[in-house]
């Protein structure tokens, strides 16, 4: 999607259901009222794919030190990350060796469970995807990669939703629905809560033809 503004994320590597799968062994991300039935407990590889993306294309790392403090980025440790950004760039790195080099473990309770969409069966190519809400750290950076992405911008969900009904802001279509969503929420915390007690329902929207166009919309 070319031009469009849209939230990190990517696709799930095997690597990502690995490091899952050692960290059950420490780790347990406990089920909420949002994902009852596990779809995105640990071992399916969708939280470590969510955080390694984020770090891949907002240079933003939700991980925990040795001394169980969040990670932070500073001056000293900067050049080191973003050498570790390049590599996973170039896919001559992973993100086990990160964790492992810089004793890092990877804040997967950190990510709660938001929605979850699949593109319309007519779609010539189809998504499965699960987005999460998280909290950024206040000792990182958000940078996006330049490579994947062409712009980067913190912007509050209403002032983007009045920028793309203005025209200068273009929008996903689930972005616009999940904006429109997280609009309502005074705080990030507020945000967050929600998220746990609100059980996550799969979005299917569908392509329909109107007037000779094909739009989409959702089927409700």
């Amino acid at each position: 999607m070319p031009d469009v503004y849209v939230f990190p994320g990517g696709v799930v590597m095997e690597e990502d259901r690995a490091i899952e799968v050692e960290l059950q062994l420490c780790l347990s991300v406990a089920e909420t009222a949002a994902d009852p039935e596990g779809r995105t407990r640990l071992g399916n590889g969708l939280r470590v794919a969510a955080l390694r993306e984020l770090f891949e294309e907002a240079n933003v790392l939700l991980a925990y030190t040795t001394d169980q403090k969040m990670l932070a980025v500073d001056g000293q440790t900067l050049a080191r990350f973003a050498s570790y950004r390049h590599l996973l760039h170039q896919q001559q790195g992973s993100m086990k060796e990160l964790l492992t080099n810089e004793q890092l473990v990877l804040a997967t309770e950190q990510l709660h469970y938001f929605s979850h969409w699949i593109t319309p069966e007519a779609s010539p190519r189809r998504y499965d995807t699960h987005f999460f809400l998280a909290k950024a750290p206040g000792a990182q950076e958000a940078i996006y990669d330049q490579l994947e992405t062409s712009d980067g911008i913190w912007v509050a969900p209403g002032e983007a939703l009045k920028r793309y009904e203005a025209g200068t802001f273009n929008l996903a279509f689930p972005t616009i629905y999940q904006l429109r969503e997280l609009e309502v929420f005074p705080t990030v915390q507020a945000a967050l809560v929600a998220a746990d007690q609100h059980y996550v329902k799969t979005q299917r929207p569908v392509m329909v033809e109107k007037d000779g166009q094909t739009q989409i919309i959702m089927p409700e």
